[in-house]
């Protein structure tokens, strides 16, 4: 951590040029520094065309360099002392075969990077990224699982936040889904899940963050890239990426325009036994978006050491969205797994034919002053401005077995969705003995308005409801103050160790059109999160690592706004305004042997965990609805290990084996009991061939293991096969990637839940089987990259990366 503190500062480079033993000039190989003292990656590039690297800023300290090529054995520079800027001169690389027990080259970077604090899951290390959506991508991510209403967790435990390049996004549910189909595989750079954040990371989020870095192009000169992209499954979907910069010694200007459209579907299946009634349930939503959007910044320098940059992203989403659904009603229902017989009572067929338009703009202001000495100032402005506008028809018609019109109910909705976050963050870094602080302090006020009219009657002849139509707005302020310090015991025992306090001064006030408001949901509490964090260096290198941190999860406005969101007339949503935050205590030993294979245990413990349930209707015997409660407590015990592996010079592959054990226990009294144990386990396996012809293969293959979907959801186990294909052409100019993905089409979530006596077993699947083709070119000076500003969540982990 020393050295991500004091990277900035650095006045001093190391160059050098590779050749192999026959002179020739080494290309692309890996050149990666680390800290002497720790063994701490500090920074990695690649060489150039004619062999030659350069690794700029650096602060004097101990090095050592390892340099790596596939096909020829690691090159080590050990003690290299920097106190000036050093030239190595000519380095050769030795001939040889590759040593399989040593081999981690790669000409791309590691498709997995496991770090003490994080994975880093590489998006360019893996051909079969190409023509996927972020949603898509966290499902390949390693240690992350995604259930059948696209809720996410990381290490079997709920409750992540998503960021997008430092920021937290403030959407939930189907609108944060959305919104991560829109962003494809050539946006993204990299994905970091940070499963242990410190101090200086904001305490919300169970599971902590995943923080989806956007690529920005930063080399000097005029540059630019096109990327087109698409993939058919049983529908099509394709985007375009046009981004350019230009840098030079006093700005850097870049800008990154998309358009993609993306439609797939979603099936379900169920049956629900409850109340003496069955009811057989089937599905299938149709969405289809269509989001152009807008990355735009300018970064000016300020002299040596100072730094301005504003930052703008916009993205205007139209979402139209068709949905099928019927209902078979029996009564006197089988029992739990016989096979339903006889004649339904009746057929509820109900439509969704849902229009909405969703407009995002967040806008950043960075100051970073690199005051010297190991000193750093740095102040980030955040607005964030997020419009959601459903219009909704939803036309019930109830049938005979013979077909004979029943009954028709017909309703309509408008949800607007309005949502302003305004934040300001001030960090400072400096020096205290060996080691390296930091302390700063952060404000950020959400404030959310959520209006749902209910309407009898379709869009152009329907009249308001004003008992079923309220508003529900819902403000949140966090006051917070962090300090931190990492620092060394020995050459060998690191440690850093950080506090962060926050204020919660949190309200939501429902007003229902047809009466007075209801009482207010009110927050106000303090709250304090320790984290502590111990590093060994063993004497063959590997490295054993220890990491506690208190944190917690604040109910969101969907999750407290009371009143019924109704999907037809016997299924519904609704939240909770009792809900309670989540208090959770995580655990997490590593041990990394080699830089290069690692292994971790994890322990969290949640008290008042919040979870998805599904309950019968205290009105209507045959209808059920979606809510969310508070549990006991939930407990998880994980482990996971990853090792990539040169097995041939030709054919490499990259493991990654993740198990956990969860309970989850509740005790509603009359409102039901939760007590479900599982162990949940998964095993993601790469495999890449360089073949002949400058192609290169891949084929992947993902197993998750039985598991726990929300509160009561319990999915029984699947696996998904994917085949890529890889060729550069037009001297490496264009890069063309054909993808085949869930070849077998077995990606099918299966499951059930028992719940208060409602019984719901089925399955979900998804248009996942899909062939896709990307096309990207570059453009320009490519030119070596020189000064650059993260700003956000995580800029001193970027600085090493």
């Amino acid at each position: 951590m020393t050295m991500i503190s004091t990277c900035l500062f650095a006045q001093h480079q190391v160059t050098a040029r590779v050749l192999d033993g026959d002179g020739n000039a080494v290309t692309y190989a890996n050149v990666a520094l680390y800290a002497s003292d720790d063994s701490t990656l500090v920074k990695v590039e690649t060489t150039a065309d004619d062999g030659f690297f350069r690794i700029r800023n650096l602060v004097q300290d101990t090095y050592f360099l390892v340099i790596s090529y596939l096909g020829a054995p690691d090159l080590k520079v050990d003690n290299l002392s920097v106190a000036a800027d050093q030239d190595l001169g000519v380095l050769t690389l030795a001939p040889g075969g590759v040593d399989l027990a040593q081999a981690t080259v790669r000409t791309t970077r590691a498709l997995v990077e496991v770090k003490p604090d994080r994975t880093v899951f590489n998006v360019q290390g893996t051909i079969n990224a190409a023509a996927n959506d972020g949603l898509e991508l966290l499902r390949k991510a390693p240690g992350v699982a995604i259930d059948n209403n696209d809720n996410i967790s990381v290490l079997s435990r709920s409750g992540v936040l998503i960021y997008i390049d430092g920021r937290r996004m403030p959407l939930q549910g189907t609108d944060l889904s959305n919104y991560l189909r829109t962003l494809t595989a050539e946006q993204i750079d990299r994905i970091d899940i940070i499963t242990s954040p410190g101090a200086r990371y904001e305490a919300q989020g169970n599971a902590g963050i995943i923080d989806i870095r956007l690529k920005r192009a930063e080399d000097e000169g005029a540059n630019g890239s096109l990327a087109l992209s698409g993939s058919q499954g049983r529908y099509a979907q394709y985007a375009v990426n046009l981004g350019g910069n230009y840098r030079n010694d006093r700005f850097n200007l870049f800008s990154t325009l998309t358009y993609t459209r993306n439609q797939s579907f979603s099936k379900s299946d169920f049956i629900s036994r409850q109340n003496n009634f069955l009811l057989v349930d089937d599905l299938l939503s149709v969405p289809t978006l269509r989001t152009p959007g807008i990355r735009a910044g300018l970064d000016v320098y300020l002299g040596k050491r100072q730094t301005l940059g504003v930052l703008f992203n916009g993205q205007y989403q139209n979402e139209s969205r068709e949905v099928g659904n019927s209902t078979e009603i029996y009564t006197g229902p089988s029992a739990v797994g016989q096979p339903v017989a006889g004649m339904p009572d009746s057929i509820l067929r109900a439509e969704v034919f849902d229009e909405g338009d969703h407009n995002q703009n967040t806008l950043n202001l960075n100051y970073n002053f690199a005051i010297g000495s190991g000193h750093n100032l740095n102040v980030d402005l955040d607005y964030g401005r997020f419009r959601n506008d459903n219009q909704i028809d939803q036309p019930n018609r109830y049938f005979s077995p013979a077909g004979q019109l029943l009954s028709v109910s017909n309703n309509s909705f408008d949800t607007p969705i309005d949502i302003d976050i305004y934040t300001a963050r001030l960090d400072y870094e400096f020096p205290i003995g060996e080691g390296a602080a930091s302390a700063g302090a952060k404000f950020s006020q959400v404030n959310t308005g959520n209006t749902f009219l209910f309407y009898d009657g379709l869009h152009g002849d329907r009249q308001l409801v004003d008992d079923r139509s309220n508003s529900f707005a819902y403000d949140e302020s966090v006051y917070a103050l962090y300090s931190s310090y990492d620092g060394a015991f020995s050459e060998r025992w690191r440690y850093s160790m950080g506090l962060r306090m926050e204020v919660t001064d949190a309200s939501g006030v429902l007003t229902t059109f047809g009466g007075a408001p209801e009482p207010p949901v009110d927050f106000n509490y303090v709250s304090l999160f320790p984290n502590l964090g111990i590093t060994h260096t063993l004497p063959s290198g590997n490295v054993l690592n220890l990491r506690y941190g208190r944190r917690i999860n604040r109910p969101d406005y969907n999750s407290l706004n009371p009143f019924r969101v109704q999907l037809n007339e016997l299924s519904y949503r609704r939240g909770n305004p009792f809900l309670q935050p989540e208090k959770i205590n995580n655990v997490e030993l590593g041990y990394v042997v080699g830089r290069r294979y690692n292994f971790k245990l994890a322990y969290s413990r949640t008290e008042d965990q919040v979870a998805q349930l599904l309950s019968p209707d205290d009105e209507d015997p045959r209808a059920g609805f979606e809510t969310y409660d508070n549990l006991a407590q939930q407990t998880v015990y994980s482990f996971t290990a990853s090792a990539p592996i040169q097995i041939l010079p030709w054919w490499r592959t990259y493991l990654n084996v993740m198990g956990g054990y969860l309970s989850n226990e509740a005790d509603y009294e009359e409102g039901g009991t939760v007590n479900i144990e599982v162990f949940n386990y998964r095993f993601y396996n790469q495999n890449t061939f360089t073949l002949p012809g400058k192609f290169t293969a891949e084929v992947t293959g993902q197993y998750i293991g039985p598991g726990v979907g929300g509160g009561t959801f319990e999915y029984n186990g699947f696996g998904v096969i994917n085949l890529g294909l890889q060729r550069s052409l037009f001297h490496s100019l264009v890069n063309a990637k054909l993808t085949f993905s869930d070849i077998l089409y077995t990606s099918i979530i299966e499951g059930s839940s028992n719940f208060n006596g409602l019984y719901a077993e089925g399955r979900v699947a998804r248009d996942s089987r899909r062939v896709g083709l990307s096309l990207s070119y570059n453009f320009g000076n490519q030119k070596v990259r020189s000064r650059r500003r993260d700003t956000g969540l995580d800029a001193e982990a970027s600085r090493v990366h």
